[in-house]
């Protein structure tokens, strides 16, 4: 037994122990004094009552778990749908599709720049016919599906529906989630399109096609969890996504829609760390920073719009590549803390992912992690089971306040676009990042494998194999596609967007025709491209 895995050795923690990972005091004990002046009315509620601090539903999972979702996409279109039968047949109530890098920055397999990328870190989607491929053969009015896509979101849910119509599905019966969320790609991510003002327009015009169209869509997810991959502590994790979520009900209400017309289909997405106790804090905080601003800034009435839901992913940046195994200890904790936080779904992460793409195997165990928290535990057996709790009552209200502090530095600076653009949510996600590297370089954050309790040696690791031939697969499929479609239709369809583009009239309209014709994802991204141009962030003149 080596020194650094001595049982002997100091305890654990996470950075410094007497703080929190938002940089709040964090006390050795609570107790009855940590609540001075507490109002359980004000603060709480009964859970699915405003402030929805226990939960956006009564009985939350008393009556029915969450949806267990599992992210997966990856080389063409037809092994992804093999991936997504499995995941269905071993009890996967939602989909969430990953897209690779092309399909995300709106090119084509076959464009110069889309080079070493296709198929590499999600499924490749090129036009109609590779959804349909995607989508073969499942269930689309029973299964709930989340796309991680936001620059071309409204083509990815635009090709969903039409290949739900062609199977039979009206759009009324379809339900997921499009992640569409463009501003956190300015703030940490960087799949980007065009300028932040085209893209609020365009996300606007998802609201107002969604409430006629796609009515149990959710058409935005606003995330905070990139935001903390990139090193956002939990409370900039809350600040910077709900002042996202401010900016986008404010450009629909400027474009004229009622609030309460589509707030109830704004749906959040957060990050779940290893950290439970300021973890379920963060949740609660959130819930209830989010209901007092639909109901007092945007005069929300309806119940539904004053709802923060949100879906969770375990954190894949706190998985090693350094005994793989152990993730699987992470993973189930941070799910855990999610359910205790009242999450509306949840994606647990596969123990390989800090390694390569998932396998079956480690997928499944992944999903098997969430079945075993719901149905062999007793989490689910009562609501909020933490409320009430000195610990988690005085976190909820640190976290509330430091997240609120934020929020209004970035109303100090004109909003989330005006912040955006001095580049003060990346400044700060950069700085609270820097501290990690060092907490982590310097053991005073251990990381389990990496700078604490490392083995020896490692084990070899067979990664899977994703064939580079694919990128070859998709130009042919792409060369026969504009060889047997109608051009003259394509193009007719891509001058109407264009020109919707120019003007004011919806954009999804134009869109979804010229979709049908099969004009690719490139091309309609680049009718686009022409009329708006793209964004250039200040910091690379």
């Amino acid at each position: 037994m080596t020194e650094a895995e001595s049982p002997t050795a100091g305890p654990p923690g996470a950075g410094d122990v007497n703080r929190t990972e938002s940089g709040l005091p964090f006390e050795s004990l609570y107790g009855p004094e940590s609540l001075a002046g507490f109002d359980p009315a004000e603060k709480l509620g009964p859970p699915g009552s405003f402030p929805f601090t226990r939960g956006v539903y009564p009985s939350m999972y008393t009556g029915r778990p969450w949806t267990m979702r599992q992210y997966a996409g990856f080389g063409t279109a037809k092994e992804s749908n093999e991936r997504y039968k499995q995941l269905v047949a071993n009890g996967t109530g939602g989909l969430s599709v990953a897209f690779d890098l092309p399909t995300q920055m709106g090119h084509d397999s076959d464009a110069d720049i889309s080079h070493g990328e296709v198929g590499k870190v999600g499924v490749a989607i090129d036009s109609i016919e590779d959804m349909r491929l995607l989508f073969d053969g499942l269930p689309l009015d029973e299964v709930s599906t989340s796309m991680t896509i936001n620059a071309p979101a409204a083509l990815l849910l635009l090709m969903y529906q039409l290949v739900a119509e062609e199977n039979g599905v009206d759009g009324a019966k379809i339900t997921g989630t499009i992640q569409n969320d463009v501003l956190k790609e300015y703030i940490a991510r960087g799949t980007y399109i065009y300028p932040p003002k085209q893209s609020l327009r365009l996300i606007t015009d998802i609201f107002a096609y969604c409430k006629s169209e796609v009515p149990r869509w959710n058409t935005i997810s606003i995330s905070g969890y990139h935001m903390a991959e990139a090193g956002a502590t939990p409370a900039q994790e809350i600040a910077f996504t709900l002042a996202d979520g401010i900016e986008y009900v404010r450009a629909a209400v400027k474009a004229g829609l009622d609030v309460d017309d589509f707030a109830a289909r704004l749906s959040f997405f957060f990050v779940s760390r290893t950290t439970i106790l300021e973890e379920v804090a963060k949740f609660r905080a959130a819930r209830r920073i989010w209901a007092q601003v639909m109901r007092d800034e945007f005069g929300a009435k309806k119940p539904k719009s004053q709802m923060l839901r949100f879906h969770t992913q375990t954190a894949g940046v706190q998985l090693t590549a350094q005994q793989p195994e152990v993730n699987l200890v992470r993973v189930s904790i941070q799910a855990l803390a999610a359910v205790l936080g009242g999450t509306q779904s949840l994606h647990t992460n596969s123990y390989d992912e800090a390694l390569a793409l998932p396998s079956e195997k480690s997928a499944r165990l992944a999903l098997r992690t969430q079945q075993v928290i719901a149905y062999e535990s007793d989490v689910t057996k009562t609501v909020d089971p933490f409320a009430g709790s000195y610990a988690v009552e005085a976190l909820t209200d640190g976290v509330e306040a430091e997240a609120r502090k934020l929020m209004a530095q970035v109303e100090e600076l004109g909003g989330a676009v005006a912040a955006i653009e001095a580049g003060f949510q990346k400044n700060e996600i950069e700085k609270a990042a820097y501290q990690i590297s060092r907490d982590i370089d310097a053991a005073t954050r251990v990381v389990v494998g990496v700078n604490r309790f490392q083995a020896e040696e490692e084990e070899p690791y067979e990664t899977p194999y994703v064939d580079p031939a694919i990128e070859e697969q998709q130009a042919e499929r792409l060369q026969k596609l504009r060889a047997e479609r109608d051009q003259g239709e394509v193009d007719k369809h891509l001058t109407a967007l264009a020109q919707a583009a120019q003007g004011e009239d919806n954009l999804l309209y134009p869109m979804k025709e010229a979709l049908r014709a099969k004009a690719t994802v490139g091309e309609v991204c680049n009718a686009l491209r022409e009329v708006w141009g793209v964004y250039v962030p200040p910091d690379a003149f």
